[in-house]
């Protein structure tokens, strides 16, 4: 498992963490770990032989919250 933290400069608030948790949840060898929407930022664990970061990130995306590169 790899553990990554991922900036999302649109995360505002507790929703867009939940939204973000709940997207992330639909995919396989994810697991989300944190969100802290003041530093706007969420923490995930994933399996890259399940999934690649950028679907993560694409995950994150559909939901309105691209992230920062």
């Amino acid at each position: 498992m790899t553990e990554i933290i991922l900036e999302a400069p649109d995360i505002s608030c507790e929703h867009c963490i939940m939204s973000i948790e709940k997207a992330l949840a639909r995919l396989p060898g994810v697991r989300f770990l944190a969100g802290d929407p003041e530093e706007k930022r969420v923490t995930v664990e994933y399996d890259p032989a399940l999934v690649g970061l950028a679907t993560i990130e694409g995950a994150m995306e559909e939901e309105g919250y691209p992230v920062k590169r």
